[in-house]
């Protein structure tokens, strides 16, 4: 069990990782669309490439942030009657729900849109439109998305099975991370803490 969890901890830390740095996908597709409506109002031009990168941004930022939202419990949920059952009963729904329905789904997912990958990228489609893009990239995001969201299953699911086994804490919690202002102050304190003299011990 011990090596579950391990497992568990380095899924965990990995789909934290990328869901902290996915947003700049969406600062990089928010930048790109006001530089393309500055562009087509002052100079009257535009492009395709501009208004499909936009959207190949998008496609990457929330496939890959699936499994961090898994991993915070973000997802829509239907709680009218599971927040009425035990605590046991809410976590053996999980488990039946990440074991037979999740994994199952993300498999059937990786299974149909593998050859879709590899017969684009062979191929170098491109978009049908006029100075569109290639096409494999956007494509890409699809199995990566969903690795990350099965593997993000994988982990809750042992957590579940260890909680459920009195070797694990909670996992119905919700988790809370600090935000980048309370990074930010909590760096400030420590740099003025830093700055402050050490007091003299009293003779």
């Amino acid at each position: 069990m011990q090596a579950l969890l391990s497992l568990s901890r380095a899924i965990d830390r990995l789909n934290a990782f990328v869901g902290k740095y996915s947003i700049w996908l969406i600062f990089a597709a928010t930048f790109i669309s006001a530089a393309n409506a500055i562009v087509r109002k002052a100079f009257d031009t535009s492009s395709n490439a501009f208004l499909e990168v936009q959207w190949y941004l998008f496609a990457w930022s929330f496939l890959i942030a699936a499994g961090y939202t898994l991993l915070h419990r973000e997802h829509v949920r239907i709680d009218v009657l599971n927040s009425r059952l035990s605590k046991k009963a809410q976590v053996w729904i999980d488990i039946i729900g990440f074991a037979f329905f999740l994994t199952p789904l993300c498999i059937t997912i990786l299974v149909l849109s593998m050859p879709e990958l590899i017969q684009k990228y062979q191929s170098a489609e491109m978009s049908g439109n006029p100075g569109g893009l290639i096409r494999w990239p956007v494509w890409a995001a699809i199995p990566v998305g969903i690795t990350l969201l099965m593997l993000q299953g994988w982990s809750e699911l042992i957590k579940r099975i260890a909680f459920l086994a009195g070797k694990g804490p909670d996992p119905m919690g919700k988790l809370v991370d600090k935000s980048a202002e309370e990074e930010l102050m909590e760096a400030l304190r420590a740099a003025e803490e830093a700055k402050k003299p050490a007091t003299a011990a009293p003779h």
